[in-house]
């Protein structure tokens, strides 16, 4: 493993940590905390969870041309209304239960790249954007959805100590 593949373990690695804060924070909750407003008028805290994951997951398996992962009946909630504008936001525990089913998913993908393909062009851009930007790869989207996530952590910290 070259230089490359450092990275990449080095960036799935922080992606797993993420993904481990997020159950411990997101597993730790009781409903009533799930459905707590971050800030008065702002999304709740099950919002945070469902669009951490939902279009996460959906970005994901479509940038690395595998199977969409989502979970359609989720997506009215999380992302066409991510705002609580609508009243069916899935329960608790069916949020929960999608967030561990879907992660087990994408482990299993991920650990069946190998460093290389992480360094392939994504399916959302072209090949000749991609000619004039390598760094418009796979691994790219991996890092941005981490980052992704790790905002909607931050928020569901402050928002549930009440300092948002």
């Amino acid at each position: 493993m070259g230089t490359d593949g450092a990275y990449v373990a080095l960036g799935l690695k922080v992606w797993k940590a993420q993904i481990e804060r997020a159950e411990k924070l997101f597993g730790s909750l009781s409903s009533e905390e799930v459905q707590r407003e971050i800030a008065p008028g702002r999304k709740q805290t099950a919002l945070l969870v469902g669009t951490s994951q939902q279009p996460y997951t959906t970005r994901c398996c479509r940038c690395w041309d595998w199977e969409n992962g989502s979970i359609p009946e989720f997506d009215a909630a999380f992302v066409s209304n991510a705002d609580k504008s609508q009243a069916a936001t899935p329960s608790h525990e069916q949020v929960r239960q999608a967030w561990n089913a879907v992660n087990s998913d994408l482990q299993k993908g991920i650990e069946g790249m190998s460093w290389s393909d992480w360094l392939l062009r994504h399916t959302a851009v072209s090949e000749g954007d991609f000619a004039k930007d390598t760094s418009r790869n796979r691994f790219a989207i991996l890092l941005s959805r981490t980052n992704h996530l790790s905002y909607h952590l931050g928020q569901a910290v402050l928002g549930l100590k009440g300092s948002v």
